[in-house]
Protein backbone atom coordinates (compact mmCIF):
# COMPACT_ATOMS: atom_id res chain seq x y z
CA UNK A 1 0.00 0.00 0.00
CA UNK A 2 2.11 3.26 -1.26
CA UNK A 3 2.05 5.86 1.53
CA UNK A 4 1.87 8.34 -0.45
CA UNK A 5 -0.24 11.32 -0.40
CA UNK A 6 -3.50 12.31 -2.46
CA UNK A 7 -3.17 15.29 -4.28
CA UNK A 8 -6.32 17.02 -3.68
CA UNK A 9 -8.77 16.81 -7.01
CA UNK A 10 -8.65 20.28 -8.65
CA UNK A 11 -11.69 22.14 -7.61
CA UNK A 12 -13.91 23.52 -10.98
CA UNK A 13 -14.82 27.37 -10.37
CA UNK A 14 -18.12 28.12 -9.68
CA UNK A 15 -20.72 29.43 -12.77
CA UNK A 16 -20.08 33.12 -13.10
CA UNK A 17 -23.04 34.80 -11.79
CA UNK A 18 -25.57 35.94 -14.49
CA UNK A 19 -27.15 39.25 -13.67
CA UNK A 20 -30.69 39.21 -13.41
CA UNK A 21 -31.64 41.57 -15.90
CA UNK A 22 -29.38 42.48 -19.26
CA UNK A 23 -27.72 46.24 -19.04
CA UNK A 24 -29.61 48.95 -20.07
CA UNK A 25 -29.05 50.27 -23.34
CA UNK A 26 -29.40 53.29 -24.84
CA UNK A 27 -32.41 54.09 -26.48
CA UNK A 28 -31.89 54.83 -30.03
CA UNK A 29 -33.58 58.29 -31.81
CA UNK A 30 -36.36 56.19 -33.26
CA UNK A 31 -37.76 54.92 -30.31
CA UNK A 32 -38.67 58.52 -28.90
CA UNK A 33 -41.28 57.82 -31.65
CA UNK A 34 -43.26 55.56 -29.70
CA UNK A 35 -44.84 57.55 -27.79
CA UNK A 36 -46.56 59.23 -31.15
CA UNK A 37 -48.07 56.14 -31.83
CA UNK A 38 -51.99 56.53 -32.28
CA UNK A 39 -51.65 60.63 -33.13
CA UNK A 40 -53.40 61.19 -35.68
CA UNK A 41 -51.85 64.75 -36.63
CA UNK A 42 -48.25 63.45 -36.32
CA UNK A 43 -45.78 63.37 -39.45
CA UNK A 44 -44.19 59.75 -39.05
CA UNK A 45 -42.45 60.07 -42.38
CA UNK A 46 -41.08 63.76 -41.57
CA UNK A 47 -40.13 62.81 -37.52
CA UNK A 48 -38.20 60.24 -39.53
CA UNK A 49 -36.21 62.30 -42.07
CA UNK A 50 -35.60 64.49 -39.15
CA UNK A 51 -34.11 62.10 -36.96
CA UNK A 52 -31.77 60.89 -40.15
CA UNK A 53 -30.86 64.70 -40.86
CA UNK A 54 -29.53 64.95 -37.22
CA UNK A 55 -27.60 61.73 -37.73
CA UNK A 56 -24.72 63.52 -39.17
CA UNK A 57 -22.26 65.19 -36.92
CA UNK A 58 -18.50 66.18 -36.73
CA UNK A 59 -17.49 63.37 -36.32
CA UNK A 60 -19.31 61.18 -38.52
CA UNK A 61 -20.03 63.57 -41.69
CA UNK A 62 -20.38 60.66 -44.00
CA UNK A 63 -22.32 57.38 -43.56
CA UNK A 64 -23.62 54.54 -45.24
CA UNK A 65 -27.31 53.34 -45.28
CA UNK A 66 -26.34 50.55 -43.03
CA UNK A 67 -24.22 52.79 -40.45
CA UNK A 68 -27.18 55.47 -40.69
CA UNK A 69 -29.82 52.31 -39.85
CA UNK A 70 -27.71 51.33 -36.54
CA UNK A 71 -27.07 54.54 -34.97
CA UNK A 72 -30.76 55.91 -36.05
CA UNK A 73 -32.32 52.74 -34.75
CA UNK A 74 -34.56 52.94 -38.34
CA UNK A 75 -34.91 50.28 -40.79
CA UNK A 76 -32.02 50.55 -43.95
CA UNK A 77 -35.63 50.60 -46.06
CA UNK A 78 -36.50 53.73 -44.02
CA UNK A 79 -33.27 55.13 -43.79
CA UNK A 80 -33.00 54.32 -47.97
CA UNK A 81 -36.26 56.49 -48.54
CA UNK A 82 -35.51 59.35 -46.20
CA UNK A 83 -31.93 59.73 -48.24
CA UNK A 84 -33.73 59.24 -51.23
CA UNK A 85 -36.36 62.68 -50.92
CA UNK A 86 -33.30 64.28 -48.99
CA UNK A 87 -30.86 63.99 -51.92
CA UNK A 88 -33.77 64.84 -54.71
CA UNK A 89 -34.17 67.96 -52.94
CA UNK A 90 -30.70 68.81 -52.58
CA UNK A 91 -30.05 68.71 -48.65
CA UNK A 92 -28.36 65.55 -49.07
CA UNK A 93 -26.23 63.20 -51.31
CA UNK A 94 -23.59 60.59 -51.86
CA UNK A 95 -20.04 61.07 -54.35
CA UNK A 96 -19.19 57.53 -54.24
CA UNK A 97 -22.84 56.28 -54.06
CA UNK A 98 -23.16 54.63 -50.62
CA UNK A 99 -21.12 57.02 -48.34
CA UNK A 100 -24.07 59.95 -47.79
CA UNK A 101 -23.29 63.13 -46.45
CA UNK A 102 -25.46 66.86 -46.03
CA UNK A 103 -25.40 69.80 -48.90
CA UNK A 104 -24.85 73.31 -48.37
CA UNK A 105 -28.18 73.96 -48.85
CA UNK A 106 -28.85 72.06 -45.30
CA UNK A 107 -27.43 75.90 -44.29
CA UNK A 108 -30.74 77.68 -45.98
CA UNK A 109 -32.86 75.80 -42.54
CA UNK A 110 -30.34 77.23 -40.00
CA UNK A 111 -30.16 80.62 -41.58
CA UNK A 112 -33.95 80.90 -41.82
CA UNK A 113 -33.68 79.82 -37.79
CA UNK A 114 -31.17 82.96 -37.48
CA UNK A 115 -32.68 85.56 -39.33
CA UNK A 116 -35.80 84.96 -37.81
CA UNK A 117 -34.90 84.13 -34.21
CA UNK A 118 -35.02 87.85 -32.13
CA UNK A 119 -32.94 86.74 -29.86
CA UNK A 120 -30.38 85.48 -32.06
CA UNK A 121 -30.32 88.61 -34.31
CA UNK A 122 -30.08 90.48 -31.47
CA UNK A 123 -27.37 89.06 -29.74
CA UNK A 124 -25.02 88.75 -32.45
CA UNK A 125 -24.04 92.33 -33.04
CA UNK A 126 -23.83 92.72 -29.24
CA UNK A 127 -21.30 89.92 -28.80
CA UNK A 128 -19.05 91.33 -31.58
CA UNK A 129 -18.64 94.56 -29.75
CA UNK A 130 -17.47 93.20 -27.27
CA UNK A 131 -14.83 90.72 -28.48
CA UNK A 132 -13.85 93.56 -30.57
CA UNK A 133 -13.47 95.62 -27.35
CA UNK A 134 -12.12 93.05 -24.84
CA UNK A 135 -10.76 90.60 -27.12
CA UNK A 136 -12.50 87.60 -25.17
CA UNK A 137 -14.86 84.75 -27.13
CA UNK A 138 -18.29 85.30 -25.88
CA UNK A 139 -21.88 83.10 -26.58
CA UNK A 140 -25.28 82.89 -26.32
CA UNK A 141 -27.39 80.28 -25.90
CA UNK A 142 -30.71 78.73 -24.89
CA UNK A 143 -32.11 75.37 -22.93
CA UNK A 144 -32.83 72.34 -25.27
CA UNK A 145 -34.11 69.38 -22.91
CA UNK A 146 -30.91 68.76 -21.11
CA UNK A 147 -28.27 70.38 -23.35
CA UNK A 148 -27.85 74.11 -24.06
CA UNK A 149 -27.69 74.88 -27.83
CA UNK A 150 -25.86 77.89 -28.65
CA UNK A 151 -28.27 80.77 -31.01
CA UNK A 152 -24.75 83.64 -30.71
CA UNK A 153 -21.00 83.45 -30.69
CA UNK A 154 -17.57 85.40 -31.09
CA UNK A 155 -14.44 83.95 -30.76
CA UNK A 156 -11.28 85.77 -30.86
CA UNK A 157 -9.42 82.42 -30.31
CA UNK A 158 -9.49 79.10 -29.93
CA UNK A 159 -9.68 77.96 -26.45
CA UNK A 160 -11.71 74.76 -26.39
CA UNK A 161 -10.84 71.58 -28.18
CA UNK A 162 -14.47 71.32 -29.69
CA UNK A 163 -15.00 73.24 -32.39
CA UNK A 164 -18.18 75.15 -31.16
CA UNK A 165 -20.36 77.18 -33.33
CA UNK A 166 -24.33 78.21 -33.87
CA UNK A 167 -25.92 74.88 -33.43
CA UNK A 168 -23.68 73.49 -30.90
CA UNK A 169 -25.15 71.33 -28.41
CA UNK A 170 -22.86 70.80 -24.64
CA UNK A 171 -24.85 69.04 -21.79
CA UNK A 172 -26.18 71.77 -19.29
CA UNK A 173 -25.28 70.17 -15.54
CA UNK A 174 -21.25 70.97 -16.27
CA UNK A 175 -21.16 74.58 -18.08
CA UNK A 176 -21.44 77.77 -17.08
CA UNK A 177 -24.35 78.78 -19.40
CA UNK A 178 -26.25 75.67 -18.30
CA UNK A 179 -26.17 76.10 -15.22
CA UNK A 180 -27.48 79.18 -15.31
CA UNK A 181 -30.68 78.21 -17.30
CA UNK A 182 -31.07 75.11 -14.58
CA UNK A 183 -30.83 77.70 -11.77
CA UNK A 184 -34.11 79.60 -13.04
CA UNK A 185 -36.17 76.95 -14.04
CA UNK A 186 -39.14 76.98 -11.97
CA UNK A 187 -38.66 73.94 -8.97
CA UNK A 188 -40.88 71.15 -10.64
CA UNK A 189 -39.12 71.17 -14.11
CA UNK A 190 -35.77 71.27 -11.89
CA UNK A 191 -36.86 68.45 -10.53
CA UNK A 192 -37.52 66.33 -13.25
CA UNK A 193 -34.46 67.41 -14.94
CA UNK A 194 -32.56 66.22 -11.91
CA UNK A 195 -34.46 63.02 -11.26
CA UNK A 196 -33.32 62.18 -15.00
CA UNK A 197 -29.88 63.07 -15.80
CA UNK A 198 -27.00 61.55 -16.05
CA UNK A 199 -23.85 63.38 -14.31
CA UNK A 200 -21.00 62.18 -17.06
CA UNK A 201 -17.50 63.24 -15.84
CA UNK A 202 -16.29 65.07 -18.26
CA UNK A 203 -13.16 65.77 -16.63
CA UNK A 204 -11.97 65.00 -12.97
CA UNK A 205 -13.49 68.13 -11.47
CA UNK A 206 -17.03 67.45 -12.85
CA UNK A 207 -19.68 67.69 -10.32
CA UNK A 208 -21.62 64.50 -10.33
CA UNK A 209 -23.35 64.38 -7.06
CA UNK A 210 -26.73 65.47 -7.62
CA UNK A 211 -27.08 67.15 -4.25
CA UNK A 212 -23.93 68.83 -5.14
CA UNK A 213 -25.48 70.08 -8.30
CA UNK A 214 -28.87 71.37 -6.76
CA UNK A 215 -26.24 73.16 -3.75
CA UNK A 216 -24.26 74.77 -6.84
CA UNK A 217 -27.81 76.19 -8.49
CA UNK A 218 -29.21 77.86 -5.65
CA UNK A 219 -26.05 79.47 -5.10
CA UNK A 220 -26.46 80.62 -8.79
CA UNK A 221 -29.43 82.10 -8.29
CA UNK A 222 -28.68 83.87 -5.30
CA UNK A 223 -25.50 85.46 -6.93
CA UNK A 224 -26.95 85.83 -10.02
CA UNK A 225 -24.18 84.82 -12.08
CA UNK A 226 -22.16 80.84 -12.65
CA UNK A 227 -18.64 80.49 -12.86
CA UNK A 228 -17.58 76.72 -14.25
CA UNK A 229 -13.93 75.66 -13.80
CA UNK A 230 -12.50 72.89 -15.55
CA UNK A 231 -15.57 70.36 -15.94
CA UNK A 232 -16.29 70.06 -19.15
CA UNK A 233 -12.51 70.26 -20.55
CA UNK A 234 -9.29 70.91 -18.71
CA UNK A 235 -8.02 74.18 -19.50
CA UNK A 236 -11.53 75.73 -20.22
CA UNK A 237 -12.86 77.88 -17.61
CA UNK A 238 -16.61 80.05 -18.14
CA UNK A 239 -18.66 82.55 -16.76
CA UNK A 240 -22.42 83.31 -17.40
CA UNK A 241 -25.51 85.45 -16.43
CA UNK A 242 -28.92 85.07 -17.31
CA UNK A 243 -30.83 87.02 -19.64
CA UNK A 244 -34.45 87.58 -18.56
CA UNK A 245 -38.30 87.84 -20.76
CA UNK A 246 -40.51 90.42 -19.79
CA UNK A 247 -42.30 87.78 -17.53
CA UNK A 248 -39.01 87.62 -15.27
CA UNK A 249 -38.29 83.96 -17.13
CA UNK A 250 -34.48 83.53 -17.56
CA UNK A 251 -34.74 82.63 -21.35
CA UNK A 252 -30.84 82.94 -22.64
CA UNK A 253 -27.60 83.38 -20.85
CA UNK A 254 -24.57 85.07 -22.21
CA UNK A 255 -20.82 83.91 -21.22
CA UNK A 256 -16.89 84.22 -21.79
CA UNK A 257 -15.07 81.80 -22.03
CA UNK A 258 -11.19 81.69 -21.75
CA UNK A 259 -8.16 79.47 -21.32
CA UNK A 260 -7.66 78.82 -17.43
CA UNK A 261 -4.20 79.14 -17.12
CA UNK A 262 -4.56 82.69 -18.91
CA UNK A 263 -7.84 83.95 -17.00
CA UNK A 264 -8.23 83.12 -13.02
CA UNK A 265 -11.47 82.77 -11.67
CA UNK A 266 -11.16 86.62 -9.70
CA UNK A 267 -10.33 88.00 -12.75
CA UNK A 268 -13.04 86.93 -14.67
CA UNK A 269 -15.30 88.44 -12.21
CA UNK A 270 -13.74 91.81 -11.27
CA UNK A 271 -13.26 92.50 -15.22
CA UNK A 272 -16.36 90.89 -17.18
CA UNK A 273 -19.29 90.37 -14.97
CA UNK A 274 -20.44 93.56 -15.21
CA UNK A 275 -19.93 93.57 -18.91
CA UNK A 276 -21.97 90.36 -19.37
CA UNK A 277 -24.65 91.90 -17.52
CA UNK A 278 -24.58 94.85 -19.54
CA UNK A 279 -24.66 92.39 -22.46
CA UNK A 280 -27.39 90.61 -21.27
CA UNK A 281 -29.89 93.92 -20.19
CA UNK A 282 -29.12 95.15 -23.79
CA UNK A 283 -30.28 91.70 -24.98
CA UNK A 284 -33.14 91.40 -22.85
CA UNK A 285 -34.50 94.86 -24.52
CA UNK A 286 -35.03 93.15 -27.73
CA UNK A 287 -37.56 90.38 -26.02
CA UNK A 288 -39.99 93.24 -25.07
Amino acid sequence: MSLTPRRPLPQTPPPAAVPATPPAHKPTPAASLDAFVGDPNFMTSLARGLIVIQAFTQQNPQMTISQLSVRTGLSRAAVRRCLYTLTKLGFAGAEDGSRYSLRPRMLALSHTYTASNTLSSAAQPILERMSAALRESFSVATLDGEDIVYVARTTVSRVMAVDLHIGSRLPAYCTSMGRILLAYLPTEQLEQYLAHVVLTPHTPRTVTSVEKLRLILRNIRRNGYALCDQEYEIGLRSLAVPVFAPNGRAVATVNLSGSAPRLSSLEMQTRFLSHLRNAANEIAVFLR
